[in-house]
């Protein structure tokens, strides 16, 4: 029972240790990734930290801008019988 109670507690200490969240810092006295080949320039610090818009994208509310009618489509036919 003893055990128990002690990896339930140890359990607890490691979970509450994953919400702490920090902003990213370089590491000091490294240097920087290799730049990219296809890159004109080395990146910065700043451009590596900040996040795409794949990684994040943009939220749409508005699904449909225009309504309008469907074109006719002359593949669009009646199932035979």
């Amino acid at each position: 029972m003893r055990t128990i109670a002690i990896v339930a507690c140890l359990g607890l200490v490691l979970l509450g240790g994953c919400g702490k969240k920090t902003m990213l810092k370089p590491a000091a006295n490294m240097p920087l990734p290799v730049k990219p080949a296809t890159s004109a320039k080395q990146p910065s610090v700043a451009d590596l930290l900040t996040v795409g818009p794949q990684a994040r994208p943009v939220r749409q509310d508005e699904l449909v801008i225009k309504s309008a009618p469907l074109a006719p489509d002359r593949f669009d036919l009646p199932p035979p019988g």
